[in-house]
């Protein structure tokens, strides 16, 4: 009898519970093509689902696990269109319905029928049709696996940027000094604007410093703005919260200008609300917005800031761990571990 070859992936058992272990390879069906993965990257959500055993809409345990990768095409099914062995690729976690009236309205991101795909903590993974057909991108030749692994959550801060139509000149406050914070900041600096950023953690402060920050400090648990405020004693042009904490988007608000523009664009947990002072909002005639996830644009002009330079491994990837050894770091990760990301190598992995 024949038996399916496997690979080894890691799973998703419950809260707190990621094992690794030899998953039987799926025959691939129409529309599907199959990657070799070279690269996958540890993600603030993926600790965030480590930690509560499950997502309502992108995972249910048992599961595979991880969304971040890139690699090379190593199986298509017959009947799947344009694409050949020896690809080299990167994909986005979800591809949005194109049919539904979000979709209808270019609001991919809030699709009602959104398609997610995790299984990146492994060696190889299989791309589903709509995925294939709309966010499966293909790399140039001298693109770095590493690189291109930042593609989806460099995406979803594109689209924070555009909502906030940053103007070349303005001052802005980053909240949170962790990987997504870190991406708007350059960003922010890339479209021309002087960026002081306030979070925890001196390595990450100190990598905010290198990437270009006029100021990089310290937000007490207190709640003492002071000097976070002096860099811009008026308050900021734009602020946005990269933390993902009530208390966060609260600070948030006290700190832009009048007429200044917020982002909440850092998740809360499920069922968490944030008091604000109508007056402030009212009077101080400010604009609020909350940024989700993203669009087969963003995911396309992502992969084109990698592919210029503006976003490069180097500034965001600072630890390296085989696959097997995924769960002591997801566990180390919990306890307040504050690498920037982490490169998960499959065994498989040649190069980067």
């Amino acid at each position: 009898m024949f038996e399916a070859s496997a690979v080894k992936a890691a799973v998703l058992y419950g809260r707190e519970d990621v094992r690794v272990e030899d998953v039987p390879e799926k025959p691939l069906q129409c529309g599907e093509v199959r990657v070799q993965i070279e690269a996958a990257l540890t993600c603030g959500t993926d600790l965030k689902v480590f930690r509560r055993g499950y997502h309502a809409r992108m995972i249910v345990p048992p599961a595979v696990f991880g969304h971040e990768f890139a690699g090379v095409i190593s199986e298509i099914h017959p009947a799947t269109a344009d694409w050949k062995i020896g690809d080299r690729v990167v994909a986005a976690n979800s591809a949005p319905c194109g049919s539904c009236p979000a979709c209808r309205r270019r609001q991919e991101n809030l699709c009602d029928d959104l398609l997610f795909l995790n299984g990146a903590y492994a060696e190889s993974i299989v791309i589903p049709p709509r995925l294939t057909a709309r966010n499966l991108l293909p790399l140039k030749p001298d693109t770095r696996f590493l690189d291109a692994a930042l593609t989806e959550p460099l995406a979803c801060v594109v689209l924070g940027i555009q909502d906030l139509r940053l103007q070349p000149g303005e001052s802005v406050l980053i909240l949170g000094a962790g990987p997504i914070g870190l991406m708007f900041l350059a960003l922010a600096l890339d479209a021309g604007c002087r960026v002081t950023v306030g979070g925890r953690g001196e390595a990450r402060l100190d990598r905010a410093r290198k990437l270009g920050a006029t100021t990089a400090v310290v937000v007490p648990d207190s709640g003492d703005l002071s000097e976070v405020l002096t860099a811009s004693p008026g308050g900021y042009d734009v602020v946005v919260e990269a933390v993902g904490k009530p208390e966060v988007w609260e600070t948030a608000v006290r700190c832009v200008r009048k007429g200044g523009r917020v982002n909440f664009f850092g998740g809360c947990p499920s069922g968490t609300t944030v008091p604000l002072d109508t007056g402030l909002l009212h009077y101080s005639n400010l604009t609020l917005l909350a940024s989700f996830h993203h669009t087969p644009a963003t995911i396309r002009r992502a992969l084109a800031l990698i592919e210029r330079g503006v976003i490069r491994s180097a500034d965001f990837v600072d630890g390296e761990t085989p696959l097997d050894d995924l769960p002591n770091l997801l566990q180390q990760m919990t306890q307040g571990n504050r690498a920037v990301k982490t490169l998960v190598r499959p065994p498989s992995s040649r190069n980067q």
